[in-house]
């Protein structure tokens, strides 16, 4: 089965993502809605701003999809993906599973959400009061130094 997935500029409709999932076979219908909260580790955030690897994205997104429906029989999946700039309550993504029974439609969702988080390549970049940082970003020439316990300087983040 081929799972809705997609990656987009435009503010998203959870209308159109429940389509892809509603079938007379679904029972229960669970979603997540991702959204811009005004904090983030004790820092005001303002706004931020995602950039995806788009081809290799989708294909993750898909091959999670897949996974995911390997492991609960029955269970339609759909997940988009907001990139670009985003205010303050701003649905960033969102992941939507369909199943004969609420049960697997939960567990589904919470799957889709937190793979899409860990495995596909979307980057989100923070704004607050002092200024742009990448969320979860460590610089590739430091990582060497960070294990030996030796990245005592820092970099210009932006």
């Amino acid at each position: 089965m081929k799972h809705f997935c997609d990656i987009v500029d435009e503010p998203l409709k959870l209308e159109a993502v429940l389509g892809a999932v509603t079938s007379a076979e679904v029972g229960g219908i669970s979603v997540f809605l991702g959204t811009v909260r005004n904090h983030n580790d004790g820092r005001v955030v303002t706004q931020l701003d995602y950039e995806a690897y788009r081809s290799m994205a989708l294909v993750q997104m898909q091959a999670i999809c897949e996974g995911i429906s390997a492991e609960i029989e029955g269970v339609r999946l759909a997940c988009v993906h907001r990139v670009g700039s985003l205010h303050v309550g701003d649905i960033a993504v969102i992941c939507v599973a369909g199943a004969p029974h609420r049960d697997e439609a939960f567990k589904a969702s919470r799957a889709l959400i937190d793979r899409i988080k860990h495995q596909v390549p979307i980057w989100k970049r923070e704004h607050g009061p002092d200024g742009p940082y990448w969320v979860g970003w460590q610089d590739a020439r430091c990582s060497g130094e960070a294990e030996a316990g030796q990245a005592d300087h820092e970099h210009e983040h932006t």
